[in-house]
């Protein structure tokens, strides 16, 4: 593991993977990266990879097809690759995990201990700290790949995926950017290719595509609106007001970049939600709801956390943070909300460094109206408003994948029929996708070796 160290900066040197701008320089850029493996050229160069039959041919695959190449999809491929069977993997985008590269905000960490977020047959090195920064998880991401020899199709978008009774057809629209008649600019080539296979693991994750509420009069706003995916650090936005639109783990953090680089920050909480310090007593919060859980029932558990939680934080109601009648751990059983774990936002908003607004009635052309009635000027309005599964965009299936949603009908469920599985979908983040991916993984191998 000492290759981590070195690895960290110097992640542009990996030709397996992507080049430097990715991570630091030019997040948010489409650039063609000339280290970037084409899908024939991909299928050649890794033992697990699967040969494309002819430029605009159909491919028949002899193992899996997994779309997705975010941690869920690497998950299942590090695990394939050590039960011999081959598979191919499909990126949409240039990079692995595009959504750590180019959506996330610099300070970002990870909110539980690095043990329950490795991904399988791999640790964290023992000197990342207990939670690893952005930059630390991406290098163990490159790391991931070196080890399995994991080489994904990239700019592989896949359009249209049904089971034709035997096989699973996946259809997908290949980009590629290059200047033309020397004139400086760009062309986009598309061409579509089609990939059959028994077996069809989805791993395109909850988190696939940017949620953008249609508020009364947002188009009329004059200032700056963007979603939290292109935030980036609160260095830009110095002088001026800032409104973060959400209080989940996103909007706090964002809140608190902002706050902390003296940016006039408020956000709005439209609805209840359960805020816990990361730590308590310099114990995991998240370490220590698992260990009550296995002794007590979780309304029990729901009790103490609060309790902790108050003498920590205080009554986060009268800061306008109000709690659900249900208890975090419940809340999380039932509905697969989350609760937010508290990194210093809540010390902000006491101190005043953060202003806390109701929901939103409606945008004026240079601010907000507040549901209270409250009008406030604002020069920028960032929506911190979650993200939403594309899967029924693009999968023709009804019976395991809700089209409502995106995600499996039946909570925690990973296996449908006719070979079609679901990795990260199962909201418990990565210690889930590792859960997941170990068992599609080892009833595929099964059925490959069957056949």
């Amino acid at each position: 593991m000492d290759r981590f160290t070195e690895t960290e900066g110097k992640m542009a040197h990996d030709p397996l993977s992507y080049a430097p701008s990715f991570a630091e320089e030019t997040e948010g850029k489409m650039e063609q990266d000339p280290l970037m493996y084409s899908p024939r050229s991909a299928a050649r160069a890794t033992a697990t990879g699967i040969p494309v039959v002819g430029d605009e041919g159909v491919a028949v695959l002899p193992g899996p097809l997994i779309v997705g190449a975010g941690p869920a999809g690497l998950a299942c491929a590090a695990r394939l690759t050590m039960g011999s069977v081959p598979y191919a993997l499909l990126e949409r985008d240039v990079c692995v995990a595009s959504m750590w590269h180019r959506r996330t905000y610099r300070r970002l960490c990870l909110h539980l201990p690095k043990r329950y977020c490795e991904l399988p047959l791999m640790p964290f090195p023992r000197s990342y700290p207990t939670y690893p920064t952005r930059k630390q998880f991406l290098a163990y991401i490159d790391e991931y790949m070196r080890n399995f020899g994991i080489r994904p199709f990239f700019r592989q978008e896949v359009i249209a995926a049904e089971h034709d009774g035997e096989y699973w057809c996946v259809r997908t629209k290949d980009s590629i950017t290059g200047p033309i008649n020397g004139g400086g600019e760009e062309s986009i080539v598309s061409s579509t290719r089609e990939y059959r296979s028994k077996w069809l693991i989805v791993a395109t994750g909850e988190n696939a595509e940017p949620v953008v509420p249609e508020i009364e009069g947002m188009h009329s706003f004059k200032g700056q609106l963007m979603h939290s995916s292109h935030y980036r650090s609160g260095e830009a936005f110095q002088g001026k007001k800032v409104l973060v639109v959400g209080c989940g783990n996103s909007g706090m953090e964002v809140s608190l970049d902002l706050a902390n680089h003296n940016v006039h920050t408020s956000m709005v909480v439209r609805d209840s939600g359960h805020v816990l310090p990361r730590e308590i007593m310099g114990l995991s919060t998240f370490t220590l709801s698992v260990w009550l859980l296995m002794f007590l029932h979780v309304q029990i558990v729901d009790r103490i956390l609060l309790l902790l939680a108050w003498f920590v934080l205080g009554n986060t109601a009268r800061l306008g943070i109000p709690r659900p009648s249900r208890g975090p751990m419940e809340l999380k059983q039932v509905c697969g909300k989350t609760p937010v774990l508290d990194v210093g936002t809540i010390a902000k908003i006491k101190s005043g460094d953060i202003k806390v607004f109701p929901a939103i009635q409606s945008f004026q052309e240079h601010g907000v109206e507040f549901i209270d009635g409250r009008i406030e000027s604002f020069d920028v309005v960032i929506l911190a408003t979650g993200y939403k599964s594309n899967v029924p965009f693009w999968l023709k299936e009804n019976e395991f994948f809700s089209q409502k949603d995106g995600f499996p009908r039946r909570r925690n469920e990973w296996k449908g029929k006719n070979g079609l599985y679901a990795v990260g979908f199962s909201r418990r983040g990565l210690l889930g996708v590792s859960m997941d991916a170990t068992k599609i993984a080892d009833d595929i191998v099964q059925s490959y070796n069957n056949i």
